[in-house]
Formats: C-alpha cells, structure tokens, sequence
C-alpha cells in the first residue's frame, strides 16, 4: 500500500526540480551528485535528528531507498 505523505505532491515536485536544475547547470555527473546528496542528508540528520535516534533513522531511511530503487 502506497504511503500518504504530509506533503504535497506540487511542494515535493518542485524541490526535486529545483534539485535537478541545480545539478544540471552545473553539469555535475553521477559520482559527485551522490556525494552533493550524501552530505545533504548527513547534514539534515546532524541539524534535525537527535543523536540517539540517527542510527535507526538512518537504517529506515536506507531501507526505503533500497525498496524504491528496487522497484518495490
């Protein structure tokens, strides 16, 4: 069953535009989008989540990940 998220589909969309713009004015290729993407979420988990809960946040998150490049 799909999840229902709190955002919206049209706020949800236009980050992710805004995202792949950046990337593409830039020209940046695969390895350096990752490491760009990588650090953003470290960057959030060290900003918005509490030391005690990034571990298993992070595990969730890599999880779903997974599942979504996966096809699942």
């Amino acid at each position: 069953m799909p999840q229902q998220s709190k955002y919206s589909d049209s706020q949800f969309e236009a980050i992710t535009h805004d995202i792949i713009v950046a990337f593409e004015k830039h020209q940046v290729n695969r390895d350096l989008s990752l490491m760009v993407m990588g650090n953003i979420i470290t960057n959030i988990f060290h900003q918005q989540v509490k030391e005690d809960q990034r571990e298993q946040m992070a595990k969730q998150f890599t999880q779903v990940l997974l599942k979504s490049i996966n096809g699942k």
